[in-house]
């Protein structure tokens, strides 16, 4: 069950304003690849990790609110945004390394981890492969819990993908996209919820080189059944990790009782439910959303990470509903896990 609603907390007290050149892209070479971020703000660590297709600038209207209190940390990720395309591993461990190496770079030992969507797996693979450097995790929409996402993302994951993309860059397409989206919204439907965002999808790829690495990103987790990656399987090791949950109930994307899945698997694991938003809650709500986070962060200690508690949880392993043999839904749940854990996100 979703957690008892609370009521919405307090904005915290703004220590200082943000200079808008904080908010500019900046650069750093890792591995040769040039990776774009966006940085600000003084205090604890938020790295801001967005999803496929995407790119640090949709968190920007977020970033001067989060920066008053917080040193705020917002990726490229390798293909996307302003960071190097190259023809390389987009699969969620490579981009947890990557977020790791950058990091690094930066002088950055530890941090509270916020993904979006694919961000979302991203951040809980970075917890898995470095506990150690994690703090908390707030997952906002976030794949790697069910097998089911939308049928687009379905779609472009078969071959022929190439060719059905570049066709969004004829004359006249983004336009017909755009009256598309237009009346999904007037239509009052799930999708249309995030119609402004599948205009911006549509302009992050505008040539070839956008559109391989989208698609290579989209084939690491995504094929045509659906998604093929899972954290369920060892969600378990999240015990002790403060966790947050943060979705939106008419999500077309990643459906919301993934939230519900999430929440049930993760010990101690927040869950807040953003009512009338789509895949993009921190879109369609930015208030509450930072006073969540601004909550969250400054209301739960960082995660006390050691190696015997990690190996402990490790040797004891998942819950299971072996012991419950008569226990319908448990058994059920044994069955879900097992069909979505055919790949995982090792």
């Amino acid at each position: 069950m979703v957690d008892a609603p609370r009521p919405r907390p307090a904005r915290t007290v703004r220590l200082r304003p943000v200079d808008d050149a904080e908010l500019q892209l900046r650069h750093r070479v890792v591995h040769g690849y040039r990776r774009a971020f966006r940085m600000a703000g003084e205090g604890p660590v938020l790295v801001l990790i967005h999803g496929i297709g995407d790119s640090s600038a949709t968190w920007t209207e977020l970033i001067p609110d989060l920066a008053r209190t917080h040193t705020v940390i917002a990726p490229d990720l390798l293909g996307h945004g302003a960071s190097d395309k190259p023809r390389a591993d987009y699969s969620v461990a490579a981009y947890a390394n990557g977020v790791r190496d950058l990091l690094t770079a930066l002088g950055i030992e530890s941090a509270t981890l916020v993904g979006h969507s694919l961000g979302g797996g991203v951040a809980m693979q970075f917890a898995y492969q470095f506990p150690e450097r994690t703090e908390r995790l707030i997952l906002v929409s976030a794949g790697g819990v069910g097998r089911e996402v939308n049928p687009v993302l379905r779609l472009v994951s078969l071959p022929g993908a190439h060719l059905m993309l570049s066709t969004l860059r004829l004359p006249g397409m983004r336009l017909q996209v755009g009256l598309a989206a237009r009346l999904m919204r007037l239509l009052d439907t799930d999708l249309g919820q995030d119609a402004p965002e599948l205009l911006t999808l549509v302009d992050a790829l505008p040539d070839e080189t956008s559109r391989n690495a989208f698609i290579r990103t989209l084939r690491a987790v995504v094929d045509w059944r659906g998604q093929v990656v899972t954290m369920l399987d060892r969600c378990y090791l999240t015990e002790g990790m403060p966790t947050m949950l943060l979705w939106g109930d008419r999500d077309s994307v990643v459906p919301v009782r993934h939230a519900f899945g999430a929440h049930e698997a993760m010990p101690g694991s927040r869950l807040e439910i953003f009512e009338g938003a789509g895949h993009f809650p921190f879109h369609s709500d930015p208030a509450r959303f930072v006073a969540l986070v601004e909550e969250f962060t400054t209301g739960t200690d960082p995660a006390d990470w050691s190696r015997e508690h990690w190996r402990d949880l490790l040797c004891e392993g998942r819950p299971t509903a072996a012991g419950h043999p008569d226990d319908t839904r448990d058994r059920s749940r044994e069955r879900d896990l097992r069909e979505v854990s055919e790949r995982s996100a090792t």
